[in-house]
């Protein structure tokens, strides 16, 4: 797995896992998703995405987009 896959893996789950916590817990969860597809609109427009970087320095090989 490269560090673009990884990403959007990352990602998918956060979504993932701030919707049950809405649906559990509480409407605020959903705060974390607005941010997920917050930092990834400005990942696709820049080319800046902490996880990727966070996840370039634990070994992960680089990908096409990262």
């Amino acid at each position: 797995m490269n560090v673009d896959k990884a990403v959007l893996s990352f990602a998918g789950f956060m979504v993932l896992l701030s919707i049950a916590l809405a649906w559990l817990v509480s409407d605020m969860w959903l705060l974390l998703t607005l941010f997920v597809g917050v930092n990834m609109l400005q990942a696709g427009i820049t080319g800046f995405c902490p996880a990727a970087m966070i996840l370039r320095r634990l070994g992960l090989p680089r990908g096409t987009a990262f």
